[in-house]
């Protein structure tokens, strides 16, 4: 989430920035006072930076003097590296950081994050990204595959206060997603399948969402026929039971057995069904 830190005035075309940063780190520049769009991302770093911005094309914007800027442009596009070799070849970088932090780190287990933070030089430990990622592996390390789901408390759309362990005793899926994500919104019929195949067998599902919109959750819940239990603190990615559980990107689910242990994560479309069989003994 961006705020604000500085501002120019645009003079017959052009505006100048002067400062410094400790690290080379990622900023946004808008031209738009009232933020009413997506600002420009540029990885600012202690060089002369110049910056041409067309307002009516965003393809003829130009960013020159940052290689901390070029090293980002040409990654942040490209889903053809692998971050281990990314990372030895530029060990000091801020920019690979945060490429791990915020694009891979979400997808890799807590001994991945661990592995690929060894990587980096010890001059980057103080590094906000190589901070947060060992707290990410951290918490990820609880809610492994074998490990008993963390307790919380949420809201309902009805303001009632339910736990999770008051929804153990078979086999619940504990699924975080938000009205407003397009994956999830396409994922949630397959959850709505797997509901009502197995819910006479006593499974059941317990929604998380990350909404900050209470009208565009309880819309989405009822559009999508989500008949289960639904809890929200409303405060979209800082919300507290998805900070409990790591997750960065949604959808994301937990399978837990009737103790509340972990057996299977981010199960989805017929991998939830066939897992679902498995645990109920369901031959075909």
């Amino acid at each position: 989430m961006f705020f604000n830190i500085d501002s120019a005035k645009i003079d017959k075309g052009k505006f100048v920035f002067k400062g410094s940063v400790r690290y080379p780190d990622l900023y946004g520049l808008s031209t738009d006072k009232n933020n009413s769009f997506s600002p420009y991302y540029i990885f600012l770093e202690n060089s002369p930076i110049q910056v041409t911005i067309d307002t009516n094309n965003d393809e003829s914007n130009l960013i020159t003097g940052s290689a901390a800027n070029d090293l980002y442009v040409k990654y942040y596009y490209n889903e053809n590296y692998k971050i281990d070799s990314l990372i030895s070849a530029n060990p000091k970088s801020t920019v690979v950081a945060y490429l791990l932090y915020r694009e891979i780190a979400p997808f890799l287990s807590a001994a991945e994050i661990e592995a690929n933070l060894a990587l980096f030089d010890s001059s980057l430990k103080d590094l906000s990204y190589i901070k947060e990622l060992k707290e990410i592996a951290a918490i990820k390390k609880g809610v492994e595959v074998g490990n008993i789901a963390p307790d919380f408390t949420g809201t309902t759309p009805d303001g009632e206060k339910i736990k999770l362990s008051d929804y153990l005793g078979n086999y619940l899926l504990l699924d975080f997603w938000a009205s407003w994500c397009g994956p999830c919104r396409r994922e949630n019929p397959h959850v709505v399948i797997a509901y009502n195949n197995f819910k006479s067998k006593g499974f059941s599902v317990f929604g998380v969402s990350l909404d900050k919109n209470k009208e565009d959750w309880t819309r989405a819940i009822k559009k999508d026929s989500l008949t289960w239990p639904h809890v929200s603190d409303l405060k979209f990615w800082d919300s507290a039971p998805a900070k409990l559980y790591g997750v960065r990107s949604i959808p994301s689910n937990f399978l837990l057995d009737p103790t509340g242990k972990i057996i299977a994560r981010n199960l989805q479309g017929e991998d939830l069904i066939k897992k679902l069989k498995e645990v109920y003994g369901v031959v075909e």
